[in-house]
């Protein structure tokens, strides 16, 4: 493999997210001690997971048409490797084809539904000049009525609404291509991508945050001070639609469930008058602290003692985006999943005592917290922890209304050609999973699995969370209400030296598939109970444990992200 040295010294320079102390490291030398996540017993070659979650976006929305681009002037061109296998059109079927066929790119379901209104309600493309977009209505509700009970031909009616106007709009049929999205469609190319992924259930940013760690989004606890609706829920209010929404509703057990979001109770970040709420049970965190396993969240924004370059500090700390042309806060607290557990919390963002100590539990009180510098400097050190989760600040988490693909783009291949230019490359895996849909349409329905009972109008629109409804709590012998799902489809990619190389698995999974890794590789097989861990579909056919791991660097350009390495 060649190696361009000036447009890498340009990609990894660039960077906004590129913070100063962060050195780039080849494979270590046999002088060099071993690091301690390095000398876990693990059940497969790999030593560090790093989980890089990101936001609102629907599988359609960024790969509906892989892996075909436009490759319109002006853009960064994609042109697919011979053979490259193309996604998921039906789920569960053997017949798999591009996803946004001829018949849904013309003949939307979406379009002839009356429902939706007058216009155009085909899918069509996003061009890289139209980055920054509206968010859309990702509420609980809003994306079970945009299902349809699998038609799904509702997205312009519930969640194309937009959400500064409330008017409905044919947005939310929009899609890029790898002109856009080029790093992710290239990592495709390089390494292994999944075309069959779902939240875990349906709903916004804090409930997918939550399954991602705990799988279990009931043994909610509402803040103090706070007083419940007539109807039982906490938080309640009403969409542009008329639809109700609601942070927290009854689990049917005689506690709550977390179905939107609001901020931890006890983050000094956290809104001082809106409503928060808490997480009783256990996450992927304490599960690891128990084993002695080194683990950390790293999110941007997190260290209160830093001055951003344009003056901001604190719970205020914001970067201005030339794409969205505006400036965002960088830490979002509804988006810190461990600050919702007062086992994990950090709730006055308490420095690590140093960087040898980050991801230990003798950190001097982070508690596994940390900035995204902090990921730079523990990795810099040699010292990664086995399991990493890192999260943008706000303009880089590709989250429509205040991030884009573009800032996206920058902070994910900043993070990954950091981690491939590392000593830690050579037993990793990297993770990209997203924490919902944003309401983007997505074609693919899946089996609703994860059920729920829940009484409340305007919750559970789907008969099938209730005729398919478990035992989830395995205490009581009833469904956990307000678990509806798997909900939408996300992209889920896995960056590896043991990846399968242009590789799509068609494997049902869900957000918790991923701690199902975690406690697989590393705990034996823990689960945690009520957790849909035991259930999640597994990633391991996305690689290759048995060939000789390809540990070169595939670089890519931080601001294109086309390929600075050629094969």
């Amino acid at each position: 493999m060649k190696i361009n040295k000036q447009r890498l010294a340009l990609a990894l320079g660039l960077s906004a997210f590129a913070l100063d102390g962060c050195h780039l490291h080849s494979t270590s030398s046999s002088s060099t001690p071993v690091p301690v996540a390095e000398q876990a017993s693990t059940t497969t070659p790999i030593k560090h997971v790093v989980v890089i979650f990101q936001e609102n976006v629907s599988f359609d929305h960024y790969f509906g048409t892989y892996p075909v681009a436009a490759n319109l002037a002006g853009e960064p061109p994609f042109t697919a490797a011979t053979g490259t296998p193309t996604v998921n059109g039906t789920p569960g079927s053997s017949n798999y084809v591009n996803g946004l066929t001829p018949a849904l790119m013309k003949s939307n379901p979406n379009n002839t539904n009356p429902k939706n209104g007058s216009g155009n309600f085909n899918p069509f493309r996003l061009d890289l000049a139209q980055a920054a977009t509206n968010d859309q209505n990702h509420a609980y509700p809003a994306e079970q009525g945009a299902f349809d009970n699998g038609l799904m031909d509702l997205f312009p009616y519930f969640t194309g609404s937009v959400a500064t106007g409330g008017t409905t709009t044919n947005q939310v049929m929009g899609y890029y291509d790898g002109n856009t999205v080029t790093a992710l469609w290239n990592y495709a190319q390089h390494y292994a991508m999944n075309d069959n992924s779902y939240s875990s259930t349906f709903g916004p940013s804090s409930v997918g945050a939550i399954n991602l760690v705990s799988g279990q989004t009931n043994g909610a606890v509402p803040g103090p001070g706070t007083t419940a609706a007539a109807d039982g829920t906490y938080d309640e209010y009403t969409d542009a639609n008329g639809n109700t929404a609601a942070t927290l509703v009854p689990d049917g057990q005689g506690g709550y469930t977390d179905v939107d979001d609001d901020d931890p109770v006890g983050d000094v970040c956290s809104s001082s008058a809106g409503f928060k709420f808490s997480m009783t049970g256990k996450n992927i965190g304490d599960l690891l602290n128990s084993a002695n396993i080194t683990w950390g969240w790293f999110q941007g924004g997190f260290d209160l003692t830093q001055t951003n370059p344009n003056g901001t500090t604190g719970c205020s700390r914001s970067t201005w985006s030339n794409i969205t042309k505006s400036a965002s806060k960088d830490y979002v607290p509804h988006h810190a999943a461990f600050q919702y557990y007062a086992s994990t919390a950090n709730p006055n963002h308490t420095r690590p005592s140093s960087v040898a100590a980050i991801g230990t539990s003798n950190d001097g009180g982070a508690n596994h917290q940390y900035d995204l510098h902090d990921f730079y400097s523990v990795l810099a050190a040699n010292n990664l922890p086995s399991v990493t989760f890192l999260k943008a600040p706000r303009i880089g988490q590709g989250h429509a209304g205040y991030s884009d693909p573009i800032d996206e783009q920058n902070f994910l291949t900043t993070a990954v050609n950091a981690i491939e230019q590392s000593s830690a490359w050579k037993d990793t895996v990297i993770i990209i999973a997203y924490d919902d849909s944003d309401g983007w349409y997505d074609h693919a329905y899946p089996t609703i699995t994860n059920g729920s009972q829940l009484s409340v109008v305007g919750y559970d629109r789907l008969g099938d969370c209730v005729k398919n409804a478990p035992t989830l709590n395995g205490v009581s012998g009833k469904p956990v209400n307000g678990r509806c799902g798997p909900g939408t489809r996300q992209p889920l990619l896995v960056i590896s030296p043991y990846a399968k190389t242009n590789y799509v698995d068609h494997t049902t999974t869900d957000q918790t598939s991923i701690i199902r890794f975690i406690e697989d590789n590393w705990l034996n097989g823990a689960r945690i109970a009520g957790s849909f861990d035991a259930t999640a579909g597994v990633l391991t056919n996305m690689f290759n444990f048995s060939g000789t791991p390809n540990t070169t660097p595939y670089v890519l350009d931080t601001t294109t992200g086309e390929p600075v390495t050629t094969p």
